[in-house]
């Protein structure tokens, strides 16, 4: 019998991402500055409100002040009306060092045997099921936010939105576990005021149906495009009226996401947030070597599903634990064989994961909205001004996890 299965997404403007671009953002500025920075920042919203917290070394100064005004705009916070504008908020820095217990079972002499920020487990997650092996109903949830903020910030086709937004996307999978159809497509925007608010809901239902939601399809390849049908059931803005959102109709919190961050309920979670956090935290960098495996062995065909845990010890180097889960294997092996010779081609000390996807740079802001996983990697270059440390420019390597560097080594190893 088939089934369905749901996942969410929410856009840049939603309360808890605002924060997470802040907390990222902090992060960028102080990695730009000083590439050794010990960062875990986290930040509250509310409204006209901005409250930062944490802990921080670094040898650079920054202001963090600035730096929130900055990203709220750049999300489109710019209004009076909103109740929540990076121009007129009060920001609040209860910042402070990080502790030297924590520090000294990270810092080593060398790379190799810097230890792990944080005990904990990790997961990893890809299936076969799109071009970006990510899970369908999260990957089209994705699209519809990203594209409903081109609309907005457009200001063409639709010139209404505000910048807070969710979806939701239901899929009914087949025995096999297959997608047969989209099932239902839930949809809440914020909006301007109306004159009308029967004239408004279908306004914005028709809107979002007939240009959001082609923009989507279209984006597909045709074996996901034959998904979308006249069939699917559609909730926009089933509550009504939406003018009031933003921070000023819900607080946000850095970290409170974890799931529209990762894999929208497939696979599994270890728990531990990403934004804010340097790679030292392997809460974030664990995660994504562990994406990163799972999506070269889906790439490599060994399996179509792949499920990745590790575990770590705070301050001890090597992990307590690597652990495959394997769906319509292609390879006549053991998880348990297949988990040692992963442990073999990819080494995952916090030191050599840094290393190996180029963590210790400015890369995290462009994570904190969408997701951090399923992007498409790629370099750009990103210039950091700062009154006091003046002015640098860095080429990065962003989403490093996301590459298939590893699929003729793992066709080799496992005789694919």
């Amino acid at each position: 019998m088939s089934y369905l299965f749901t996942s969410e997404s929410v856009s840049e403007g939603h309360p808890d991402k605002i924060a997470d671009q802040i907390s990222d953002a902090l992060l960028d500025y102080f990695l730009a500055f000083d590439k050794n920075s010990k960062v875990a920042a986290e930040t509250l919203v509310t409204t006209g409100q901005v409250v930062l917290a944490g802990e921080i070394n670094s040898k650079t100064y920054i202001d963090v002040q600035q730096v929130a005004r900055d990203v709220i705009n750049d999300i489109g916070y710019t209004k009076g009306e909103y109740r929540f504008s990076g121009d007129s908020c009060g920001v609040v820095s209860l910042i402070h060092e990080q502790s030297k217990e924590i520090n000294q079972g990270v810092e080593r002499e060398s790379l190799e045997e810097q230890g792990a920020g944080d005990q904990g487990m990790m997961f990893g997650y890809a299936t076969n099921e799109t071009e970006s092996y990510m899970p369908l109903a999260l990957d089209i949830s994705h699209k519809l936010m990203i594209e409903l903020a081109k609309l907005r910030r457009e200001n063409d086709e639709i010139t209404y939105l505000r910048p807070d937004a969710k979806a939701q996307v239901t899929i009914e999978y087949s025995d096999d576990h297959k997608p047969i159809r989209i099932d239902t497509i839930v949809i809440s925007t914020q909006h301007d005021e109306f004159d009308e608010d029967e004239a408004m809901l279908q306004k914005i239902s028709d809107d979002l149906k007939n240009i959001l939601i082609p923009r989507v399809r279209d984006s597909y390849e045709d074996k996901i495009k034959s998904l979308f049908n006249d069939e699917i059931k559609y909730h926009i803005n089933p509550t009504g009226k939406f003018v009031i959102g933003g921070p000023h109709g819900d607080s946000g919190l850095t970290g409170r996401k974890i799931i529209v961050d990762t894999y929208g309920g497939k696979g599994a979670h270890g728990g531990g947030a990403f934004s804010g956090k340097d790679p030292s935290k392997v809460d974030r960098s664990a995660a994504y070597a562990s994406r990163h495996i799972a999506k070269n062995m889906v790439a490599a065909g060994i399996a179509d599903e792949v499920l990745v845990q590790v575990s770590y010890a705070i301050g001890v180097s090597e992990p307590t634990s690597i652990f495959i889960n394997t769906t319509n294997k292609n390879i006549e092996m053991s998880d348990g064989e297949i988990a040692e010779k992963i442990k073999k081609i990819f080494d995952m000390r916090p030191g050599m994961i840094e290393k190996r996807l180029k963590l210790r740079n400015p890369i995290y802001r462009e994570t904190s909205a969408y997701g951090h996983m399923g992007k498409e990697s790629r370099k750009i270059k990103k210039v950091y001004k700062s009154d006091y440390s003046g002015e640098v420019t860095h080429e990065v390597d962003l989403f490093t996890w996301e590459e298939l560097n590893y699929v003729e080594k793992l066709k080799k190893t496992f005789n694919i």
